[in-house]
């Protein structure tokens, strides 16, 4: 397959690794959320990472899935109560946190919940290599199904606010009370589901009552599918986002006393045209799929999981066909750069690719027979563009 050089011109250099923006773990990513309102709840072992950030006795996260900094800032008008809110943005200093590589659900809820970035939480993508298996792995639906201990074995933020008498409790779908995704990243205290985002709201705040000492969780997916589906430009998006504004609102005029409402997200996302020179196709690139053994990942974070012996000559190929579109590294390279985070652990080594490649232009490496339904996406996030990469930390005190 040809590859176009159009939109390659005006970037005409391979782009280094240590260029990419890699996520502030350990002072304003989602990871350091809940461990720093735990330590202001006194909660041992937790640290308050996040420095702008005041302690509550009450603490409510309400994660918005999909709506990053840059989606809200450019919708004033569909979002009115959130954009009022926007100077309060981590801890008043009107800035955004980042969500963590890649920026994608499976990996910042766990990221959310653990309080560990992706090379100690084991969840560095959306799909990735079970190196005990040798299969690639879903790690949002969990399939092929793994032990979920051995794959994620650290205590969630809220089993560890629980046990040091914290009244901890997640509000949300009753569909995700026991998937695996909830059991090994939100798990600990009470889930309580229910279906409305009204009553969502309402039981949040409810709960937020309940303890002297309270940490709160909620969540809303419709944002995140209506851009997957029609865009984060289209009418079925602003409408979701319009809702997500009045449900904020409604929680936020409930909050009980001595409260912080905190309104983020697990990352933001980008629209990517249908033509090749902004959709590469894996399964019809003889080049790109020479030695590769799995497509792992996503189409704008992938793993790429060379048969043995190839790694080297996949990192070439890659570099020499991509690497003007996206940032392009070696396992080894991609973990020194301080993507998946500080430190890796030894379990989660082999899930990484041995090539990893995340985009910097509005392009999608998709595989439009192996995944067709994520390949037919409008819109798309994973990497570490600021419009996919920046989340909200909007705060509302009582």
């Amino acid at each position: 397959m040809a590859h176009p050089k159009t939109a390659w011109d005006q970037h005409p250099d391979p782009l280094t690794v240590t260029s990419a923006p890699a996520p502030e773990y350990g002072s304003g990513s989602l990871a350091d959320l809940l461990p720093t309102l735990a330590a202001g709840l006194g909660v041992p072992g937790m640290s308050a990472t996040i420095s702008e950030l005041t302690p509550a006795d009450r603490n409510c996260v309400f994660l918005i899935d999909g709506l990053g900094w840059e989606q809200l800032r450019a919708h004033p008008e569909d979002a009115p109560f959130m954009t009022s809110l926007l100077a309060t943005s981590r801890g008043g200093t009107g800035r955004p946190l980042t969500a963590g590589y890649p920026a994608t659900t499976a990996t910042s809820l766990a990221s959310v919940g653990t309080g560990l970035p992706p090379g100690a939480h084991g969840l560095p993508g959306y799909t990735v290599r079970n190196p005990d298996t040798g299969e690639l792995m879903n790690q949002l639906r969990w399939q092929p199904w793994a032990p979920l201990a051995p794959w994620q074995p650290y205590p969630t933020v809220f089993q560890l606010a629980h046990e040091a008498g914290v009244h901890a409790a997640q509000v949300s779908s009753p569909t995700f009370e026991n998937t695996p995704l909830t059991r090994v990243a939100l798990s600990g205290g009470t889930f309580l589901g229910r279906l409305t985002g009204e009553d969502r709201m309402d039981l949040a705040a409810e709960q937020l009552a309940v303890g002297d000492r309270s940490l709160v969780y909620t969540y809303f997916a419709e944002v995140d599918g209506a851009g997957h589906r029609f865009g984060v430009d289209s009418d079925a998006w602003r409408g979701q986002l319009m809702y997500a504004d009045r449900l904020v609102q409604r929680l936020a005029e409930q909050l009980p006393p001595r409260s912080a409402l905190y309104v983020t997200a697990d990352h933001g996302m980008i629209d990517v045209p249908f033509d090749e020179q902004h959709r590469i196709d894996f399964d019809e690139d003889w080049e790109l799929s020479a030695g590769v053994a799995l497509l792992g990942g996503e189409g704008r974070a992938r793993h790429v999981y060379a048969v043995p012996g190839a790694a080297n000559d996949v990192l070439t190929c890659w570099r020499e066909v991509l690497g003007e579109q996206f940032w392009v590294a070696s396992r080894d390279e991609a973990i020194a750069a301080g993507w998946f985070g500080p430190k890796i652990d030894e379990r989660v080594y082999g899930r990484i690719g041995d090539v990893v490649a995340a985009a910097r232009d509005d392009v999608l490496l998709i595989a439009s027979e192996r995944e067709p339904k994520e390949s037919a996406m409008v819109g798309n996030h994973g990497s570490m563009t600021p419009a996919e990469q920046l989340v909200p930390l909007l705060e509302v005190r009582s």
